[in-house]
C-alpha cells in the first residue's frame, strides 16, 4: 500500500513543478530589442570642409573660369538660433527624419544645411573673356585671360551659398547595437548603436553671388546634385531619445547655379565635402 501511495506523491509534485514552471511569467520584452516598424526624427548642427573646385561664370559679355577656388563653412557655434523656430536657417543645420523596415535597416529623407563662402582676396588662376559695355562696371576688368592669377576682391566677385547649401536627399541606412560587447545589459536605460548609410539628392541653394558688381539673384534655384556617405555612433536613452554624431563624406555637382537677375548668368561648380554633425531626436512607434 506505501509504494503506490508514495508514487501517486511523487507523480503529484512533479507535475506540480512541471506546471508551475509553465505558468511563471516570461521577462517582457524589452522596447529597444527591435526597431522593426519604429519611425525616428533627428535635429542637429554640423560643420563642414569643402574641396577647392574650378568655378565656371558665363553670361552676356563673359565667359571664364576660376580653377582651384577654396571655400569655407561660416559656423555660429553654439547658438540659441538652433531653437528657435524663426532662425532655424541661420545656423547650419541637419534635420531628417526616417522608418526602420527591419531591424536592422531604415529609409530616410533629409536637409543637409550647409553653408559655402569662397574665401575673399585669395588669388585664382583664370581662363576666359570678358567683354562688358564700357557703362558696366565689370568692363574694369575686361581682357582676355590664360591662366592668369586674379585676386578675388569684392569688386571682381562674392560667391556664396549660405542660406544655404541646401541638400536634400533620401538615405538608407544600416544599425547595429553594441551594447552587449560593451556590458550594457539594460538597453532600454542605455544603449549604444553604430550607423552608417548612403544617401543622394538635390541641390537647392539659395546662392549669394556678385559677379562683376552685378545685382544679385539670391534666391532658391535647383542647382544641381549630391551624394553622400556617413558612420557614426547613436546614444539611445530611456528606449525614446537619442544623441547621434556622424562623419559624413559627400560629393556635390552644380551645374546650374543662378548668380545675377540676367536670365543668361549662370556659374557651374563641383567638389568635395566633409561634414561633422551631432543631432538629438526620438525614437518611437505610432
Amino acid at each position: 500500500m506505501k509504494q503506490p501511495l508514495l508514487k501517486v506523491v511523487l507523480a503529484f509534485c512533479i507535475f506540480s513543478q512541471y506546471t508551475f514552471a509553465q505558468q511563471a511569467p516570461a521577462s517582457p520584452e524589452k522596447y529597444t530589442a527591435h526597431n522593426k516598424g519604429k519611425f525616428y526624427f533627428y535635429w542637429g548642427g554640423n560643420r563642414e570642409s569643402y574641396s577647392r573646385s574650378d568655378i565656371n561664370f558665363t553670361g552676356n559679355g563673359y565667359n571664364f573660369t576660376l580653377y582651384d577656388v577654396a571655400a569655407h563653412d561660416k559656423p555660429l557655434g553654439w547658438n540659441h538660433r538652433y531653437i528657435q523656430p524663426a532662425k532655424m536657417t541661420i545656423p547650419q543645420t541637419n534635420s531628417r527624419i526616417g522608418y526602420y523596415i527591419n531591424d536592422h535597416y531604415n529609409v530616410s529623407i533629409g536637409i543637409d544645411h550647409m553653408k559655402y563662402v569662397m574665401t575673399q582676396d585669395q588669388y585664382a588662376n583664370t581662363n576666359g573673356y570678358i567683354d562688358l559695355p564700357a557703362s558696366d562696371p565689370g568692363s574694369a576688368f575686361n581682357g582676355t585671360y590664360n591662366n592668369v592669377p586674379v585676386k578675388m576682391t569684392e569688386d571682381f566677385l562674392t560667391f556664396e551659398h549660405t542660406d544655404g547649401l541646401n541638400y536634400v536627399n533620401v538615405g538608407f541606412a544600416r544599425v547595429d547595437d553594441l551594447s552587449k560587447y560593451i556590458g550594457i545589459t539594460n538597453t532600454d536605460i542605455i544603449q549604444i548603436n553604430l550607423t552608417e548609410g548612403v544617401d543622394a539628392g538635390m541641390l537647392y541653394p539659395k546662392t549669394n553671388a556678385k559677379v562683376l558688381g552685378k545685382q544679385r539673384h539670391d534666391d532658391y534655384h535647383i542647382s544641381g546634385y549630391g551624394v553622400g556617405a556617413k558612420a557614426g555612433l547613436n546614444v539611445t536613452f530611456f528606449k525614446y531619445f537619442f544623441c547621434q554624431v556622424e562623419l559624413k563624406q559627400g560629393y556635390i555637382n552644380m551645374s546650374d547655379i543662378r548668380t545675377t537677375y540676367q536670365g543668361a548668368d549662370r556659374a557651374s561648380q563641383h567638389f568635395t565635402f566633409t561634414q561633422r554633425i551631432i543631432a538629438f531626436g526620438g525614437i518611437f512607434r505610432l
